[in-house]
């Protein structure tokens, strides 16, 4: 099952919400959407879910188009939106039966699998509505997976969850991917680095990037090294005196220091020798990676 987005572009009025969007997510991948508020994330999340329909562009869920046949797209996809509109005068069972009756399904059987998965056995019994923000988002991602769909549209998943419940939910997500298309949209760099397989990065409704989570540190990476050292006693200023291809320095604390090196000139061995020269101890000294927060800021201010 995989998931076609094609020069996708949307209007309201003269706004362009999205602009000739293209991507594709295959089956047993996890696809991180991020990007900052109004990039046009849940605007495309609801246009492949055939909510709203695009002002240009087609997609297809394995093969089928959403415009013409959405309701047969629907049937073979959850979705949790970001704002999870729930039924709060209905108990989290019969909300999830409930749902599980719109998809033609009645096994209580797989209503109960389901509260497991999500964390919601003890509070099954009780009414959505006074359940907490974190329970009512468990709720909502429990009515996305009950009737077992193929694709999965998850925005802002773990939204009010505290760690713990943020890492079940994650290593269920993980589970899910393994055999489903899924993508979810996320604030949370942790997240998306935890686990998701591919990251598509979106800023005022155009891709930013889109690759392997394993690259996008080096996506639109330039010749550039950033140095951390941190000596035993505060060293003078000149100490960088005579390093070549030095663009930055700065002063992290008294005893710590951060370079900048152009051409990709890896310059700790000869930090080290200028240090042992000066008769300085170096207590740590180290290459500092590119991560998907630096490479997202990068991409979106």
């Amino acid at each position: 099952m995989s998931i076609l987005v094609d020069h996708v572009s949307k209007l309201y009025g003269e706004q362009k919400a999205l602009n000739a969007v293209s991507f594709t997510v295959n089956s047993g991948e996890i696809a991180g959407f991020i990007g900052p508020n109004g990039a046009g994330k849940s605007t495309l999340m609801k246009i492949i879910c055939g909510l709203i329909q695009p002002s240009a562009g087609d997609v297809k869920v394995n093969g089928v188009d959403v415009a013409t046949n959405s309701l047969e797209v629907r049937r073979k996809l959850g979705y949790l939106p970001e704002n999870n509109p729930l039924y709060p005068d209905m108990y989290v069972e019969e909300y999830l039966a409930y749902v599980s009756g719109l998809y033609g399904l009645h096994s209580k059987e797989r209503i109960k699998e389901v509260i497991g998965l999500t964390g919601l056995t003890p509070e099954k019994h009780k009414k959505i509505g006074i359940l907490s923000k974190g329970y009512r988002q468990r709720v909502g991602l429990a009515q996305a997976i009950v009737h077992n769909p193929d694709v999965l549209i998850l925005d802002e998943p773990t939204t009010g969850l505290d760690p713990n419940q943020i890492l079940e939910i994650r290593n269920l997500i993980s589970g899910l991917g393994k055999e489903k298309t899924v993508i979810l949209s996320t604030h949370i760099m942790q997240e998306v680095e935890a686990i998701c397989s591919r990251v598509i990065i979106i800023n005022k409704g155009q891709i930013m990037a889109d690759d392997l989570a394993g690259n996008i540190g080096n996506y639109n990476a330039t010749d550039v090294h950033t140095i951390v050292v941190e000596f035993s006693e505060e060293p003078g200023d000149d100490i960088f005196n005579g390093l070549k291809q030095v663009e930055l320095t700065r002063k992290l604390s008294e005893r710590t220091w951060l370079m900048q090196t152009s051409g990709g000139t890896d310059i700790r061995e000869e930090l080290f020798r200028l240090a042992v020269k000066k008769g300085l101890v170096i207590l740590s000294l180290h290459r500092k990676d590119r991560k998907l927060e630096d490479v997202f800021r990068e991409l979106t201010t």
